[in-house]
């Protein structure tokens, strides 16, 4: 793959130079992120870098420099494996995040995070979550077809954010079963069975999860390769350019910088890096 050149240098003294905000959490995110990948080696488990992380390896060689989290991604197989494990992982520093760690914890994706801190998530749920600290979020995929992913994304994630909405946990946190056993329990197992209409064999976030036009093959992705983010070889896609051009069409092209103050998530980032808020 022929690599991008841009101006890393200038692009990070003008988004996320040493010392600013922006760069601590960078720099803190990449340490969970190697905590993580050495529980991975040490049980066998494969993943790799995707998304938004995945494009600042291939483009920037270490994190989109206005970026301020970690995407990786497994089999649904591997991810299986994982969660069995996490649930018992024991340790003072971190913690593992997921349904089933935390009841409140609605999404088909888990965190692997810092038990201390406060990552400033701002969604309507964050508030009843029993850990808050900065994370690396870890998605599953799974063979199925678009109709099946986006049905299963659209009647979890609707039912669920109602959910959201109650205030009283005695309520609220037997709501989020009750929609669990209806959904994960009947509906998906059924809309898994009609994604086996699948001819071109594409893969997609596990059912329930969202963004259903996102489609990955593998015949791009294994056997996985290796590339640098931040000074540390991780696990790449085979061909991160099949990947990223399906994801983000021209994705050597650098963004506007009105482009990129609508990516910013945290108003504290856009204060530091511009001066105000949205």
């Amino acid at each position: 793959m022929n690599k991008p050149n841009p101006d890393n240098d200038a692009l990070r003294l003008r988004y996320n130079p040493d010392g600013s905000a922006l760069r601590r959490t960078q720099l803190e995110l990449l340490e969970i992120l190697k905590v993580m990948d050495g529980i991975c080696k040490e049980h066998n488990i494969e993943w790799w870098l995707s998304s938004g992380t995945l494009l600042g390896a291939a483009r920037h060689q270490g994190f989109i420099p206005w970026d301020d989290d970690i995407d990786i991604v497994m089999l649904r197989k591997d991810f299986k494996r994982f969660d069995k494990i996490m649930r018992n992982y024991q340790s003072e520093e971190y913690v593992y995040h997921s349904m089933s760690t935390d009841v409140d914890y609605v999404y088909l994706f888990s965190k692997f995070r810092k038990r201390q801190g406060d990552a400033g998530e701002e969604h309507r749920r964050s508030k009843f979550y029993k850990y808050k600290g900065p994370f690396v979020d870890i998605f599953c995929i799974e063979k199925t077809n678009y109709f099946a992913a986006r049905a299963s994304s659209i009647i979890y994630n609707n039912l669920q954010h109602l959910t959201s909405y109650v205030r009283w946990s005695w309520l609220r946190r037997p709501l989020i079963l009750l929609v669990n056993l209806l959904c994960l329990g009947i509906i998906v197992p059924l809309l898994r069975l009609v994604g086996l209409i699948n001819p071109s064999g594409e893969y997609h976030y596990t059912l329930g999860l969202g963004w259903g036009r996102h489609k990955f093959f593998m015949e791009h992705t294994f056997p996985l390769g290796r590339a640098k983010f931040e000074g540390v070889e991780f696990p790449v896609p085979k061909d991160m350019d099949a990947y990223l051009s399906q994801v983000y069409g021209d994705w050597r092209k650098l963004p506007t910088d009105e482009q990129i103050r609508k990516a910013i998530h945290s108003p504290i980032y856009i204060k530091e890096i511009y001066g105000d808020s949205k």
